[in-house]
């Protein structure tokens, strides 16, 4: 009888757990997996809307022939600038929501109201709202027009790389703007550390310079894996990224060739960006 009742309850909980995940699957089969299907088999065809329905005429490899090699233009101008834009932003944005929310954790008066602060335009701003901040030319730093730091860019860089880093600069107040979730998640992986940690440290006489280094850093590391992950995905989408205005066009098939040579780099760009991570965590760890 025990051992009839121990198998059902084992049962219900297998129950329960298909219940409450039931909506997720059924969410990413109806609204992801079937939208990827369909956009992948859209890139061999050359999809026409007629008033009897959907025509598709098989082109093969066409498409991606055209976007790869026949018309790189529809690709790489507009690709390998924003390459090296995100290169730039990726380790500005996970250094200022390191340093923002290490300075979040500590204790002061109003800490939770700059919480809020730091997190509200997550919440508030879509990404038409931070177009059009950028279209207006808002978030520039005052001092970059008051110094023409840009003149300077372009006279001691070369072109490829001055022109992302003023594109940088000029929405510098914006990309910080953007860093809300970086920040909720490194102040979530801060409190994790133990303070018994801190104050064994501060007993042996670590000032705050070496504590950072040889506690709070190792320490956070997951987390910068994490935010790292994020800011990349979160970079690949943004407002102003070139290559998703060229993927909405009414010719299905080639922005869906697009848009799949497209998630291809950016899992390319995610496991580069994973490599270099794993050879310097290794390396930061084998010098100690």
């Amino acid at each position: 009888m025990n051992r009839k009742l121990r198998l059902s309850s084992a049962t219900l909980r297998k129950v329960e757990g298909s219940l409450f995940i039931a909506p997720w699957v059924i969410g990413f089969l109806g609204f992801i997996a079937f939208p990827l299907v369909y956009s992948f088999y859209m890139s061999f065809n050359r999809v026409k809307i007629t008033a009897g329905g959907v025509e598709y005429s098989p082109v093969g490899f066409q498409y991606y022939r055209e976007i790869l090699f026949a018309d790189g233009g529809l690709l790489y101008n507009d690709l390998l600038p924003f390459l090296r834009q995100a290169l730039m932003m990726i380790p500005v944005i996970v250094v200022f929501s390191l340093l923002v929310a290490i300075l979040l954790n500590q204790k002061f008066i109003g800490r939770s109201f700059f919480r809020v602060i730091f997190f509200l335009p997550v919440i508030f701003s879509t990404g038409q709202i931070i177009q059009e901040f950028i279209t207006q030319g808002e978030g520039t730093l005052s001092f970059v027009q008051e110094f023409e730091l840009g003149s300077y860019i372009n006279t001691y860089l070369p072109k490829a790389w001055a022109a992302p880093l003023n594109s940088i600069i000029n929405s510098f107040v914006l990309i910080l703007w953007y860093s809300g979730v970086q920040i909720l998640i490194f102040l979530a992986g801060r409190q994790t550390i133990s303070t018994s940690v801190y104050e064994a440290a501060r007993i042996d006489g670590a000032d705050p310079w070496e504590t950072f280094w040889k506690i709070t850093l190792p320490g956070l590391t997951p987390f910068i894996l994490l935010n790292l992950i994020y800011t990349v995905v979160d970079l690949f989408t943004f407002p102003s990224n070139p290559i998703i205005s060229k993927v909405n066009t009414t010719n299905y098939g080639l922005s869906s060739a697009l848009a799949w040579i497209y998630f291809m780099i950016v899992l390319l760009f995610l496991g580069i960006v994973l490599l270099i991570f794993s050879r310097v965590t290794k390396s930061s760890s084998g010098a100690k």
